[in-house]
């Protein structure tokens, strides 16, 4: 039996449904890596809905996404505009963690092209269920699977786009990319937290940030 290439989800709006099927996801190799599948949380019918790369260390031990240290600074970014992170749907473009052995440590280790598209039912399938209002992309990876193709972050941040599922999208860095700073972090962080504002004005959040250009 020839293991699928793409994931193929079931046809539903159900998001328990969804969750419960990706679990036993085969269609990358990348189930063999991770402990768990680990599937979006937040609002059922969230206007924003924010998609990361991949699941971290943490993420995969306690299957929820965001749960690290960049899950961590996404918190303090959604808090700084005013954002109940409960109200937004959260997910990964990529359901398992890939990583590489570094002594004990278990090292992130950036999905393949055919990974991501492999993921990519799911993602869609999440969109379909939720229906947001807009989509906010965190980092190329994520940029990539909604936009569907190759994309830019440095030129397109902070720029409102159309994705091809006819969703408004907002693409910004990762927060992990913050965490790896040696200097201007705390500058990184306040325009991280301006496209996070901006997202989430857009689809209909009354912000505490002022936008600036």
């Amino acid at each position: 039996m020839n293991t699928p290439t793409v994931a193929d989800p079931p046809h539903t709006h159900s998001l328990p449904k969804l969750r419960s099927a990706a679990a036993s996801c085969r269609a990358c190799p990348l189930w063999r890596m991770g402990t768990q599948t680990v599937f979006g949380e937040g609002g059922e019918h969230a206007a924003l809905l924010v998609v990361g790369e991949q699941p971290g260390d943490r993420e995969d031990i306690e299957g929820h996404p965001f749960v690290g240290p960049a899950g961590r600074l996404l918190d303090r970014a959604l808090e700084a505009t005013g954002v109940p992170r409960k109200d937004v749907y959260i997910t990964n473009a990529v359901k398992h963690f890939k990583w590489e052995p570094r002594g004990k440590r278990r090292l992130h280790k950036t999905p393949a092209q055919r990974e991501i598209e492999a993921c990519l039912p799911w993602l869609e399938a999440e969109i379909g269920a939720v229906d947001p209002r807009v989509i906010l992309c965190l980092g190329a990876t994520a940029a990539r699977s909604v936009m569907g193709g190759k994309v830019r972050v440095t030129e397109t941040r902070g720029q409102p786009l159309r994705s091809p599922l006819d969703k408004q999208v907002v693409i910004t860095i990762h927060p992990a990319y913050i965490l790896r700073l040696r200097t201007g972090a705390e500058e990184a962080f306040a325009l991280f937290v301006n496209d996070v504002a901006q997202a989430a004005a857009l689809a209909g959040f009354k912000t505490t940030v002022t936008n600036e250009d």
